[in-house]
């Protein structure tokens, strides 16, 4: 029997071993023709680079250059990280608020969260852009608030799910220790949430960092780029592209947020499994 399960055990290990790979080798592709000279690149996009096809970093230098890459990265941080924080911050008191007073209008309030969850992003994209130009919200602080009202479905339906095993007896303790209803939240609940803040925190930097078509319907382009837009702009009339500048902006668009990934991720799923609490 124990032999029969170290053979299942190997097997698994090894089909799972090439399922990796496969998802890997995007990645690796990008990288590779990152170094590639633009010939080469459609002619032989699977060959690793000889001498001759070899170009060094001259493919990031000019997609630094010719996307001005520094000033997309510092407004994709900009955006990325005041939109998780007020995700972050929104959402959880949110979800407490939700869970610590049950009545009709906090029951309206959850389920209207869980149906934005569901609903197309193509059903709302003319009404949001209209929006948006409207409230005059196409820059960085503005976007902020679009990305807190898509991010808010998820988050809210995690938080919820870890407040729901969160004893009423330590907030209660805390009451009688004089603490009012923000220093309960701040000193005693969101710390105990920070595996699921954790989670949360990672999900949304990873959507947003990346994130394509709602800083292009949102964002006043003349004034403001983010990366995926400005690797967008890399393309010429006629449907003619750099692909060495795209290679080379790709492989620094990703590695920011593959340090970010990989320095947290042993808490996503201590707080998936936290925040599947059934009460």
């Amino acid at each position: 029997m124990n032999a029969r399960k170290a053979k299942r055990g190997g097997l698994l290990t090894a089909v799972f071993s090439i399922i990796s790979l496969l998802y890997l080798f995007p990645i690796i592709l990008i990288i590779i023709n990152s170094f590639k000279k633009k010939a080469y690149i459609s002619k032989k996009p699977f060959a690793i680079p000889t001498e001759k096809m070899f170009v060094g970093i001259q493919n990031y230098i000019n997609g630094i250059n010719k996307t001005g890459f520094f000033d997309a990265f510092w407004t994709s941080l900009f955006i990325t990280v005041f939109s998780v924080a007020a995700i972050i911050l929104c959402c959880s008191m949110t979800a407490w608020y939700i869970m610590r007073v049950k009545d009709k209008f906090t029951t309206a309030i959850y389920y209207l969260c869980l149906f934005s969850m569901i609903v197309p992003f193509q059903m709302v994209m003319y009404t949001l852009s209209k929006t948006a130009n409207v409230l005059h919200l196409g820059n960085p602080l503005g976007i902020i608030v679009v990305y807190l009202g898509f991010g808010a479905g998820l988050s809210v339906f995690m938080f919820t799910g870890f407040v729901q095993s969160i004893p009423m007896e330590i907030e209660e303790a805390a009451m009688i220790d004089g603490c009012n209803p923000l220093q309960t939240y701040f000193q005693v609940v969101l710390p105990i949430m920070k595996p699921t803040c954790i989670t949360v925190t990672i999900l949304q930097a990873m959507w947003i960092w990346n994130d394509y078509l709602l800083p292009y319907l949102v964002l006043d382009q003349k004034k403001y780029k983010t990366i995926p837009m400005a690797i967008q702009y890399l393309k010429g009339g006629y449907g003619s592209v750099d692909m060495g500048a795209m290679m080379g902006v790709l492989v620094l668009a990703i590695i920011p947020i593959i340090i970010f990934y990989i320095a947290c991720q042993k808490y996503i799923i201590e707080g998936v499994v936290a925040g599947a609490v059934k009460g």
